[in-house]
């Protein structure tokens, strides 16, 4: 069945896509939910439109992420922590740590998920974290954590 996509879906397609889906897909919850339209004859201006929008919104939303990404890259971000005597962290610091001290500190609004941490920092010192951005745009922020008093 074809449908025109209103909103990204993962392993879909992206917002103005008109796509081939099953059946079952379609009738039981992309077009209950609102998340497509059936894709007629006439569809295909929406979907330009659609496609158009998209296209903006991702340039700006990019060049946005460009301007952040500098910021950070200038940036040294400062975490206290209660530590050990030999450096090891009692607790860890987390992805949500770390885009939390980001926005206090820098004024840049980073969602935890944007913060690429493989695991949690577990020791004192410097560490540098990749942020994702946008798609396009990534970032390494130096994150220096200290032992609170």
């Amino acid at each position: 069945m074809r449908v025109l996509l209103r909103d990204d879906i993962s392993g879909v397609g992206k917002r103005g896509d008109i796509v081939e889906v099953a059946k079952g897909f379609a009738r039981n919850y992309l077009l209950p939910t609102g998340r497509a339209l059936l894709a007629g004859d006439k569809i295909e201006k929406q979907a330009t439109a659609m496609r158009r929008g998209r296209d903006l919104r991702n340039v700006a939303d990019r060049d946005a992420a460009r301007t952040v990404a500098g910021l950070l890259g200038a940036a040294t971000v400062t975490i206290s922590a209660r530590a050990a005597t030999e450096g090891r962290l009692f607790g860890s610091v987390s992805a949500a740590d770390v885009a939390e001290a980001i926005t206090a500190q820098t004024g840049a609004e980073i969602d935890r998920h944007k913060v690429s941490l493989s695991e949690p920092i577990k020791t004192v010192g410097t560490h540098v974290v990749p942020v994702q951005l946008h798609d396009e745009v990534s970032a390494e922020v130096t994150v220096e954590v200290v032992p609170s008093a």
